[in-house]
């Protein structure tokens, strides 16, 4: 418009509110924003929308105004903004007519002029922009119906819009560009608490800070929140500070204002009142699960509902950015956010209904974990599981490499819900799921937490007064102390394990303990007592009927030969034993039994042959990923180089052997470099 002669033009609009006074870390975030400006003035006669989506809290309109005013002055004719008001403590967002009327006064059009229809409004806005050039922040926005009538009609405007949902349907018609915003990073969100702080304090503090961050869930507004009790009370410590966030009163309580637009309970309700009752529920059960992450499966026995409807739950909660479908089928959220949903739950469930959606969710993982195990050693034995609660769904596991997966993606899941039965009274899953993860964990090579689970089996089963649970437990216990190398500890158990057994009359197990038993006496150099019981395993095994676990415990006897000298009967017992194994397809099996071939043939001086054993091992361990198995059958390869007259290639495997060895933090580790060093002083010059 062209002002009148003597006046003045009407003021170009600056609707911006002010920029954010403490801002840090979304770098990457504002470089792609940046590139949105770049593009405004070519897009084809389109305008350039932008939609930046997340969770409450986490910084949307901070990072939009901050851009904003960024890139003022590429936007000469002015900014626009409007608050929506789609999340707050008002249940009323801004209909799209009031936000046209008042975009369109911002615009110097007369009130007379505005028509009363949301179409006439919209046409009259875009007849308005044509030919500007503009920036327009549609802030806190519902959802696309509230944005579309809002957008301008030509290239050279663009329009930022922030919401706590997932816009697709102005992604999909309008050719918007999403772009979700995570919490902050640690290291972002320390630098936020210095720019809140100062770099002084901060700089005091640093592990402190650091701690904060993690509390916060690098959420921004919770950092803020914190921050601000912080510079209330100069004299209080960033420790004494995060130790008020994990005290009794709890995280949100700690972080409660009094104000109603920083609050992050009250922030969250707004989100949370606008779901449909399944949503609400199953956001409220979310809390009561421990895990890290769930799959739409796990989350369907958490609330015993039908998968089809735990999924549309699961749907409903990521569009309103209340969970994160971090990859493809499984669900979390941030820890603030957790908290949340935890008073949710014990506000409005009973302990009952709580209790009983814990009760599902691990028979589920129960039920699954045992099938998993099963498919993936199918020697083991199988338990005698308790019957699954009514909506606990089954998982659909068929094949080994399904089972793997399965237990890879559920293994941090797992092991969070092996201690919440634990402490919740269901001791029968506490020590029956951590049998199913045993041999897992010992090939994945997470010795410390096969320990501490099974301590946590071995407790549970004493609770019970379990003979059975108790003798497994003693016994993968014994297990996890042989792998760290705690040999004392490891026979202590599995002696306990086996006399258990004897009062059971379960031959299997303790044919199994008193394999592992020998296993702890070789270690030690106590061969012939290892020999004594890999025999006693032997008849063990061969009287439950179990010819692979005899199998094994022949390889183990020649091993044991080999050591005590008698090297041709080692010979043929690992020979059998091999056969055994090839028949059975039992890889890992086959792998030992040319380990021990290997370590027969060196002892009777055949260089060559025992170089081909080791290596055929080797090869098998590689392709198991057994780390530590590959270690020891390299330090045995070492042994044959170097009795062949290649100390350079022993070198090589001894560090090789090392390197695993380091990586695992194992004891054996000296015992390599020593032989390593024996080799270096042993070389001329």
């Amino acid at each position: 418009a062209v002002a009148p002669a003597g006046l003045a033009p009407p003021p170009v609009p600056r609707q911006l509110p002010a920029a954010p006074a403490h801002f840090a870390g979304r770098a990457c975030e504002l470089k792609a924003l940046s590139e949105l400006a770049a593009q405004a003035g070519n897009a084809g006669g389109q305008a350039l929308i932008w939609v930046i989506d997340g969770t409450a809290g986490v910084g949307k309109t901070a990072l939009a105004v901050r851009w904003a005013h960024q890139v003022a002055d590429e936007f000469p004719d002015g900014q626009l903004y409007v608050n929506l008001q789609g999340f707050g403590p008002s249940a009323n967002p801004v209909p799209p007519e009031e936000a046209l009327r008042a975009l369109l006064g911002a615009l110097q059009v007369s009130t007379a002029l505005v028509p009363d229809s949301v179409d006439a409004r919209a046409a009259l806005y875009r007849s308005a922009l044509a030919g500007r050039r503009m920036l327009i922040v549609l802030d806190n926005a519902r959802d696309s119906e509230q944005v579309r009538p809002l957008l301008p009609g030509h290239a050279g405007c663009a329009v930022l819009v922030t919401t706590r949902c997932q816009l697709t349907g102005l992604v999909a018609a309008e050719g918007a560009h999403a772009l979700t915003l995570d919490v902050l990073s640690e290291a972002d969100a320390c630098e936020l608490l210095v720019r809140r702080l100062g770099a002084q304090r901060v700089a005091a503090e640093p592990v402190a800070a650091a701690e904060l961050a993690r509390l916060c869930a690098g959420l921004p507004l919770a950092l803020a929140v914190a921050a601000a009790r912080a510079d209330a009370r100069p004299g209080l410590s960033l420790a004494g500070l995060a130790a008020q966030l994990r005290g009794e009163r709890g995280l949100l309580d700690a972080l409660d204002t009094g104000d109603a637009a920083s609050s992050l309970r009250e922030v969250f309700s707004w989100s949370c009142r606008k779901l449909s009752a399944p949503a609400a529920r199953m956001f409220r059960l979310l809390g009561v699960h421990r895990g890290p992450d769930i799959s739409a499966s796990a989350a369907a026995s958490l609330a015993g509902v039908a998968p089809p409807l735990a999924r549309q739950a699961l749907a409903e909660l990521s569009r309103a950015r209340l969970l994160t479908e971090h990859v493809p089928g499984r669900f979390a959220f941030h820890d603030v956010l957790r908290s949340y949903a935890v008073e949710q739950a014990q506000a409005r469930d009973s302990d009952a209904d709580r209790a009983a959606a814990i009760h599902r969710v691990l028979d589920h993982y129960l039920q699954a974990a045992h099938a998993a195990a099963l498919l993936l050693y199918p020697h083991r034995e199988r338990l005698l599981l308790p019957l699954p609660q009514a909506g606990a769904i089954r998982e659909d596991l068929d094949t080994p490499e399904q089972a793997r997966a399965w237990f890879e993606a559920e293994h941090q899941v797992l092991l969070a819900a092996i201690a919440q039965a634990a402490d919740n009274g269901f001791d029968v899953h506490a020590w029956q799921l951590p049998w199913t993860m045993r041999n897992f964990l010992d090939r994945q090579e997470h010795w410390p937490e096969l320990a501490e689970t099974q301590l946590r089996a071995l407790t549970a089963a004493r609770r019970l007064d379990d003979r059975a649970g108790q003798a497994h437990a003693h016994r993968n216990l014994g297990r996890a102390c042989l792998r760290l190398g705690r040999y004392d500890d490891a026979r202590a158990h599995l002696q306990a394990a086996a006399a258990l057994y004897r009062q059971l009359g379960h031959r299997y197990g303790q044919a199994r303990s008193h394999f592992e038993i020998a296993w702890a006496a070789e270690r030690q150099g106590s061969y012939a007592e290892a020999l004594a019981h890999s025999r006693q395993a032997l008849a063990g095994f061969r009287a439950a009927g179990d010819r692979h676990g005899a199998a094994i415990a022949l390889n183990t006897v020649g091993w044991c030969q080999t050591q005590l000298g008698s090297h041709q009967q080692a010979l043929a017992c690992s020979r059998r034993a091999l056969a055994v194994f090839r028949e059975n397809g039992h890889r890992s099996g086959e792998a030992a039994a040319w380990d021990s071939l290997g370590c027969a043939s060196q002892h009777l001086g055949q260089h060559q042959q025992a170089l081909a054993c080791y290596q055929r091992a080797l090869a098998l361990y590689r392709q198991l990923g057994d780390r530590y198995c590959q270690s020891r059958t390299l330090v045995c390869l070492g042994e044959a180089h170097r009795a062949s007259g290649c100390p350079s290639a022993a070198g090589d495997a001894w560090q090789q052997a090392l390197a695993i060895l380091e990586e695992l933090h194992h004891p054996e580790v000296g015992e390599v470099r020593s032989r390593l060093d024996g080799l270096a002083a042993a070389l001329p010059g």
